[in-house]
């Protein structure tokens, strides 16, 4: 009799311990993709927190292009894109990938996308909020045809959050549900929005505290 007890509190702690770890994420997170250079960076609705991935990328010693507004054909043009060049209407290119290792034209292996609307941003470089959806979506469509792997991030916290329909919700819904892997603040998440994303299309979530505490994850996710 004292047996079954024992055993009755063992089951009883197991199964305690499983249900705290699935309401943690921790029985149901997924194993992160391994993520290659050459790499590029761009923004998923022009706000600054495009600025915010690229300084994280630096401090990680990810080595990447940059342009706010690519095109499929800058981005079928592999590292250098298509030897493209800052203009005057928010256009902007940066190219720090490393040409001796990833010569020009080498193709992409992942686009990492900050994900949060800013009508500004979207006005200095002459773009709709409906224009900024279709571009996305061609880019997408792109990287599914061509094995780029998706990295959504989504670090404005509530500031990039907005009710159902608002503009930074049509960023999101443009990308998150596509992407191979996504990284979000907790507090860009408070809602369970991304996690509810994560589950229904068996997309890896990982939630962070500071947009600093994604220098080691990318190194690891970047295997550097």
């Amino acid at each position: 009799m004292k047996k079954n007890k024992t055993n009755s509190v063992i089951s009883f702690l197991t199964l305690f311990c499983f249900a705290f770890l699935i309401n943690s994420g921790f029985a149901t997170s997924q194993e992160l993709p391994k993520a290659e250079l050459p790499v590029l960076t761009t923004s998923a609705g022009q706000s600054p927190d495009v600025t915010t991935l690229n300084i994280v990328c630096e401090e990680a010693g990810i080595m990447y292009d940059y342009c706010d507004v690519p095109d499929i054909d800058m981005i079928s043009s592999g590292v250098g894109l298509g030897g493209k060049e800052s203009g005057e209407t928010g256009f902007h290119v940066e190219i720090n990938t490393d040409l001796e290792q990833f010569p020009k034209g080498t193709p992409y292996k992942t686009i990492m996308f900050a994900i949060g609307a800013s009508l500004k941003g979207m006005g200095a470089s002459g773009l709709t909020v409906d224009d900024e959806v279709n571009r996305l979506t061609s880019i997408i469509d792109y990287c599914k045809e061509n094995n780029i792997l998706i990295i959504g991030i989504h670090v404005g916290g509530v500031s990039k959050r907005g009710a159902p329909g608002s503009d930074n919700e049509k960023m999101i819904t443009a990308v998150a549900p596509h992407a191979d892997l996504l990284i979000v603040a907790k507090d860009s998440n408070k809602d369970g929005r991304f996690t509810e994303i994560s589950e229904s299309n068996d997309i890896p979530l990982r939630e962070i505290d500071y947009a600093l505490n994604l220098v080691p994850l990318l190194t690891e996710i970047f295997n550097l």
